[in-house]
């Protein structure tokens, strides 16, 4: 389930067998993107073009285009939830250590000490319950000390990296 705020109003969106819903509500949908990456929505028999104009995953914050006329929409997912529960949702002040959100296998580490961050980077892969899982950066920053390595096992919280 995840809730979008679109222009102060919200709705509450559930994707079940039967398709989507919103508000408990079945709706009617389909979705194709375009070549020049713009998006047709088919949406209870009405047709209209989105062109995504910025994006910020961390606040899950989306500014579109739609129809021609700018709107302001915001996400709020089980990521978003996961992440304020661990401290990390935007506004907060930087964070200076990073830790584990789940005991798993680190499968890869994809920066080192001293390398530049942007918010939503991936920084290493976590295999947790045979899934993959991307740790990406919280914040904009600098790695200062990378603490752990490949095929470390890390458990809950336990810390994964720092930034400066």
């Amino acid at each position: 389930m995840a809730k979008i705020e679109v222009n102060s109003t919200s709705f509450e969106i559930t994707k079940s067998n039967e398709g989507l819903l919103i508000d408990g509500k079945q709706a009617n949908y389909d979705i194709i993107e375009l070549p020049n990456g713009e998006f047709n929505l088919l949406f209870d028999n009405q047709s209209f073009t989105i062109a995504v104009e910025d994006k910020n995953a961390s606040t899950g914050e989306l500014h579109i285009r739609l129809n021609g006329r700018s709107v302001e929409t915001k996400l709020q997912n089980k990521l978003a939830a996961l992440l304020k529960s661990m401290g990390m949702e935007s506004g907060k002040k930087k964070l200076k250590e990073m830790k584990a959100p789940m005991p798993g296998l680190v499968l890869d580490v994809l920066v080192k000490s001293g390398d530049i961050v942007t918010i939503g980077q991936d920084l290493l892969v976590l295999e947790a319950m045979k899934m993959e899982n991307s740790i990406k950066s919280p914040q904009d920053g600098v790695i200062d000390e990378i603490s752990i390595q490949k095929q470390d096992k890390v458990e809950k919280n336990q810390i994964l990296l720092s930034f400066e």
